[in-house]
């Protein structure tokens, strides 16, 4: 595996509004891409609204965040912290509050960590602000992530359509939090409709998890004995560059 792995590869991952379970998923693939023999560094980019620490188990062990990076209160290195629950993958936080998201400090910040890290996942807030704005500046793959509504389809369609717009030499979809099975109900019944609507190639569909949603809640490794962690360990694995059969179970 570690062969197809592209040193310094930059993604971003984002959606046009809050609630897709975006840094969720940002956690947990960055875990899968590691425990293929990455080296994965996630940047929290969402200031002021805090949670990949929880997720990643690192919560209590930052010092120092995004922010005291990219102003120059500290170097890169003392604001990373190793995720104690997979191996291979470190985090940098988002500060509790404050802080400014500017493209030319993530762009030298991204150039310095590509060196260190063979995928540095940056993880934005919701919408097209600051944060979305710096990372497309830098990303060389975005991953749109919305759920099966009529709501985060357009916003995503909009997410998307920005980050084509850029030149980003790949832009693909994650279909989040899909409920599966003989009693499945979404609202949006067809998930064809998702991927026409967005306008970009599908790479993922995560099946709804409570297992999932618990382990985020309380900072516990992601079971392996679940849907959601086969469709997330897919995504990576595609990502990496292997042909992984796409399939919604």
């Amino acid at each position: 595996m570690k062969g197809r792995i592209q040193t310094g590869k930059v993604l971003m991952v984002a959606s046009g509004k809050g609630g897709t379970g975006k840094s969720t998923l940002s956690v947990y693939l960055g875990a899968r891409l590691a425990a293929h023999g990455a080296r994965v560094l996630l940047v929290e980019l969402d200031s002021g609204l805090r949670s990949v620490d929880i997720i990643a188990g690192v919560c209590g062990k930052t010092v120092y965040d995004i922010e005291d990076i990219l102003s120059g209160r500290c170097e890169a290195d003392k604001a990373v912290v190793e995720s104690p629950l997979y191996p291979g993958l470190s985090v940098v936080s988002a500060p509790y509050s404050g802080g400014e998201i500017r493209a030319g400090a993530l762009r030298v910040l991204a150039g310095k960590m590509s060196g260190c890290f063979d995928i540095v996942l940056l993880d934005t807030a919701a919408g097209l602000g600051a944060p979305f704005l710096a990372a497309k500046s830098v990303a060389g793959m975005g991953l749109v992530v919305i759920t099966p509504d009529t709501v985060t389809m357009r916003d995503g369609r909009i997410v998307a359509d920005e980050l084509f717009a850029a030149g980003l030499p790949s832009v693909r979809l994650v279909i989040n939090r899909v409920s599966v099975g003989p009693f499945a109900k979404n609202p949006v019944k067809d998930l064809d409709e998702c991927i026409d609507t967005v306008g970009a190639q599908l790479i993922g569909v995560v099946p709804q998890s409570a297992e999932l949603a618990a382990a985020a809640a309380c900072g516990g490794p992601l079971p392996e004995n679940i849907l959601a962690f086969a469709a997330l360990d897919n995504i990576a694995r595609r990502i990496l560059g292997e042909e992984v059969p796409l399939a919604v179970r």
